[in-house]
């Protein structure tokens, strides 16, 4: 159990680790790829890896040096691992993974932990399946774990549900260069967390195969196209950078942070905006973002279909916000490492905060958020943000080792900011 004491003053300086997402595709399109890769300033956390590790059983090199992964890719073609590869509750990982899977000559077991096996797949094994590619499920049905049989990716057209995941999409896409016919994927209904999708098209064009996006609503992938390696360099995380501008929104004070690029077309680059609707002053200099607290925060009232990552920190900063906050079109929550929309009102309800699920949206009844000890779910986004409540109304977080997944360092990160 860690504890987080209120600060009496915030006026810092902070550098935002290297993107999940970017570490993450990278990883597995280097893997796939011809020749070496040298992913530069990388994140080193749970997740990156369980996908390393992964990418390993199917055949990469993978090397750790320093603030790089060196990567020598499988050229198209990896090889069905003997035994299950285990990807914890990495829900990137084993959705990208299933469709590599797709293109392994011979049958491989995808499996995770027990959380791992309430996070559904039936999205993607249908459309992996109007593909040619042949899927088991070896428990319940929909969910992990599941078992590939390769190759198997022919290629032609599917159509999958964009309301649950956008990773289904992003799992195809890095895979279908190797297909056998060219593939087009159709979007039924609004897709949640689309930007990623653009994420994951970016990552594979730096290493040579493109992808068409007709405004999320389909995308096209010419077979025929090798990823070819080369050095990547990955920018930094407006999901856990998140964090240190909530600190300055409930505390009053001021934070700087670095190592963010303002055309970045991550989704959570809207925090930004969210905390300048809340009152906050927000400014760009020199290179990095600044935000200072107002003396009292307003409510928000915003879609957040986008950018679900940084729901949970939205929800904390809103909680010391006078009046009604609500988050919309959040439904997605409840698949992530936790079911986020019980668990923030839960844990908002313990300091005293009213919260509730409403039609979709999360809804936080702001005011004075008192002292509690808040339990992490094992979910690093509800450790991180409820310790940001910490520095105003002070707590303590119970499983707190739930940051390892994405923020190794961010409990030392935090006790940097202030006093």
């Amino acid at each position: 159990m860690i504890e987080i004491k209120p600060l009496t003053e915030l006026d810092a300086t902070a550098k935002a680790p290297p993107s999940k997402a970017h570490t993450l595709r990278a990883l597995f399109v280097a893997g796939l790829a011809s020749g070496k890769s040298t992913l530069e300033n990388p994140l080193f956390a749970e997740d990156q890896l369980l996908a390393a590790g992964g990418m390993e059983k199917f055949g990469a090199e993978i090397q750790r040096k320093n603030d790089r992964f060196e990567i020598t890719g499988v050229d198209g073609a990896p090889a069905a691992p003997s035994e299950p590869v285990f990807l914890g509750n990495s829900g990137v990982s084993i959705r990208f993974a299933c469709s590599i899977a797709a293109l392994a000559d011979g049958r491989t077991v995808l499996a995770g932990s027990e959380r791992m096996k309430q996070r559904p797949l039936g999205e993607l094994i249908s459309g992996l399946g109007q593909l040619g590619v042949k899927a088991n499920y070896l428990e319940k049905e929909g969910f992990p774990p599941v078992e590939i049989s390769g190759p198997s990716l022919k290629g032609g057209k599917a159509t999958m549900g964009g309301e649950e995941s956008s990773q289904y999409f992003s799992s195809i896409l890095v895979a279908a260069p190797y297909a056998e016919k060219d593939v087009e994927l159709l979007v039924r209904n609004a897709m949640s967390s689309a930007p990623y999708v653009g994420i994951t098209i970016d990552v594979m064009e730096k290493f040579g195969a493109k992808a068409e996006n007709d405004n999320y609503k389909s995308f096209f992938v010419e077979a025929g196209q090798r990823y070819r390696g080369r050095g990547y360099s990955i920018e930094g995380d407006f999901s856990n950078a998140s964090y240190f501008f909530a600190a300055a929104a409930v505390s009053g004070g001021s934070v700087r942070v670095s190592n963010l690029g303002r055309d970045s077309k991550q989704p959570d680059k809207k925090i930004l905006e969210l905390l300048e609707k809340m009152g906050c002053s927000v400014k760009w200099k020199g290179g990095a973002a600044e935000v200072e607290g107002p003396e009292k925060l307003k409510p928000v009232d915003a879609d957040m279909n986008e950018c679900p990552d940084i729901v949970p920190t939205v929800a904390v900063v809103a909680a010391f916000a006078g009046g009604k906050s609500v988050l919309r079109n959040v439904g997605h929550l409840k698949i992530k490492e936790s079911d986020r929309m019980v668990v923030v009102c839960e844990e908002l309800g313990k300091m005293g905060i009213k919260a509730y699920e409403q039609a979709g949206a999360l809804i936080v009844e702001g005011g004075r958020p008192k002292g509690a000890v808040i339990y992490s779910h094992d979910d690093h986004r509800i450790a991180m943000a409820f310790a940001v409540a910490g520095l105003k109304a002070g707590v303590k977080i119970e499983g707190a080792a739930a940051v390892g997944k994405s923020f190794p360092d961010f409990f030392e990160r935090l006790g940097e900011l202030g006093k």
